[in-house]
C-alpha cells in the first residue's frame, strides 16, 4: 500500500526524470548523431503548443464565469487577499533576482541559438503588442498568450453578467475545459520521450557543462528558497503580532511543511493548512477563504522557480539577464505564472510557455524550464503551502487592523 501511494504521488515526476536522464546519457554517448531524435521532441512541443491556446481560453474564462456573484460582499477581504498574494510573489521574485545577480548562472561555451539583434521598440508599443492583438485570429497564436488570457477573462466576466441567458455558453465553456484537460493529459503521456529527445540534443550541443548549469540553478533556487522560508515568513508573522506570533507560526508550521513534502501538492495540503491556520489564531472567516484560494492562486515557490528558469535560459542563450525592461517583464510574467498556473491543469508547463512566448525564446528551451521545474518541485511545494498561512496573517493585519493584534498575540 505504501509503495503504491508513493508511486501515485511521485510516479509521473520519476518517469519524467528518467526520460531526461536517458536523454542525457544518449547525448553524451552519441553526441551529434543523436540529433536524429530531435523530430520526436519537435512533435511533442508542437502538440503541447496546439493544446495551450484552447486550454487557456476555456480554463480562464470558465474560472471567471463560475464565480458566485453573491460573494461580492466580501470585497474588502478579497481585495486584501489578492493584494497580499501579489505583494508576496513580487518579494519572492525580487529576492531571487538579487540571488541570481550575486550568484550568476554562467553561460556555456556553446549556445543553443544565436542572439539576434532586434530593432528597439518603444515601451508603449511593446506593452500594446504584448497585451492586445490587431486581429481576432492572432489570439490563436502561442506568441500572444497574455492577450489571450485577457480576452478569456473578459469573456468570463461577460458570461457572468449575462446571468441565466449565458448559462448555455457557460456549459460550453465547462465542457470545453474538461475536454482540453483530457487532451493535455494524453499529450503529457509522451512527455518523457519528447523531453528526453530534446535533452539528448541539448547535451550533444552543449556537452557536460550543461550539468553544471543545472547544478548552479538548483543551488541558487534552494539558497534563495531557504532564506525566504526562514526570514520572510518570520517577518510576515512579526508584522501581524510581533515575536509571539513568530513563535506560534513556526510551532504550527511543521505539519504543513511535512505534508507538502509528502504530497508535492498544494491542493492536498489545504486540510492540514486550515488546521494550522486555526492554531495560529487566524480568524475563521479569513482562513477559510485565504487558505483554499491560496492553494490555487498563491505560489511563492513557483515565483522563485520562474525567475530561476528565465535566468538559466538566458544564460544558455548567451543573453544578459539584466536591465530594467528585462527584469520588470520577468517580474510581471512571474506574477501571472504564480497566480494562474494553479488554476490550470499542468499549469507549470503552460507558465513556462508563457514566458517563452513573451520573450520570443526558441521552443527547445522549454525542455530546460521543465527540467528545472521538476527538480525543484518538492521545495517549491513547501514554499507554496506554508506561504498561505503567512499570507493569512498579513491579510488579518490588513482587514482587522492594529486594535486586533493584541488579541492575536
Amino acid at each position: 500500500m505504501a509503495k503504491s501511494t508513493f508511486l501515485k504521488k511521485f510516479g509521473s515526476s520519476l518517469i519524467l526524470l528518467a526520460g531526461l536522464l536517458v536523454g542525457c546519457i544518449l547525448g553524451l554517448i552519441f553526441k551529434e548523431k543523436i540529433l536524429v531524435l530531435k523530430p520526436i521532441g519537435d512533435i511533442f512541443l508542437n502538440l503541447l503548443f496546439i493544446a495551450v491556446v484552447p486550454l487557456i481560453f476555456f480554463t480562464v474564462s470558465t474560472s471567471i464565469a463560475n464565480i458566485d456573484r453573491s460573494q461580492e460582499k466580501v470585497g474588502k477581504l478579497m481585495g486584501a487577499m489578492i493584494g497580499v498574494f501579489v505583494f508576496t510573489i513580487i518579494i519572492a521574485a525580487v529576492l531571487t533576482i538579487v540571488g541570481v545577480q550575486l550568484f550568476p548562472i554562467h553561460s556555456p561555451v556553446n549556445s543553443l541559438a544565436k542572439v539576434q539583434e532586434q530593432t528597439p521598440v518603444a515601451i508603449g508599443d511593446q506593452i500594446t503588442q504584448t497585451l492586445t492583438v490587431e486581429h481576432f485570429y492572432n489570439l490563436l497564436s502561442k506568441g500572444n498568450m497574455l492577450a489571450l488570457m485577457i480576452f478569456s477573462a473578459l469573456i468570463g466576466v461577460a458570461v457572468s453578467k449575462a446571468g441565466e441567458k449565458g448559462d448555455a455558453f457557460k456549459s460550453f465553456l465547462n465542457s470545453g475545459q474538461e475536454v482540453m484537460t483530457q487532451f493535455l493529459k494524453l499529450i503529457m503521456k509522451i512527455a518523457p520521450f519528447g523531453l528526453g529527445a530534446y535533452m539528448a540534443t541539448q547535451i550533444s550541443v552543449l556537452g557536460p557543462q550543461m550539468f553544471g548549469i543545472y547544478g548552479k540553478a538548483l543551488a541558487v533556487y534552494h539558497g534563495v528558497g531557504v532564506v525566504y522560508y526562514i526570514v520572510f515568513f518570520s517577518l510576515y508573522a512579526f508584522l501581524w503580532g510581533g515575536r509571539k506570533t513568530i513563535r506560534r507560526y513556526w510551532q504550527n508550521n511543521i505539519v504543513p511543511t511535512i505534508t507538502a513534502v509528502g504530497t508535492c501538492s498544494s491542493i492536498a495540503s489545504i486540510p492540514v493548512n486550515l488546521q494550522a491556520a486555526e492554531k495560529m489564531r487566524i480568524p475563521a472567516y479569513i482562513r477559510n477563504l485565504v487558505i483554499p484560494i491560496g492553494g490555487v492562486l498563491h505560489k511563492e515557490g513557483s515565483a522563485i522557480s520562474s525567475i530561476i528558469k528565465i535566468a538559466t535560459i538566458f544564460a544558455v542563450l548567451h543573453r544578459p539577464f539584466s536591465g530594467i525592461d528585462t527584469l520588470s517583464v520577468a517580474i510581471f510574467i512571474t506574477i501571472i505564472v504564480s497566480m494562474v498556473e494553479g488554476g490550470i491543469p499542468n499549469g507549470g508547463y503552460l507558465g513556462e510557455i508563457l514566458f517563452i512566448s513573451v520573450y520570443h525564446l526558441p521552443a527547445e528551451t522549454l525542455t530546460i524550464a521543465m527540467a528545472i521545474g521538476t527538480l525543484v518541485d518538492p521545495f517549491a511545494t513547501i514554499l507554496n503551502v506554508t506561504g498561505d498561512t503567512a499570507s493569512g496573517m498579513l491579510v488579518t493585519r490588513i482587514v482587522e487592523g492594529k486594535e486586533k493584534m493584541a488579541d492575536a498575540a
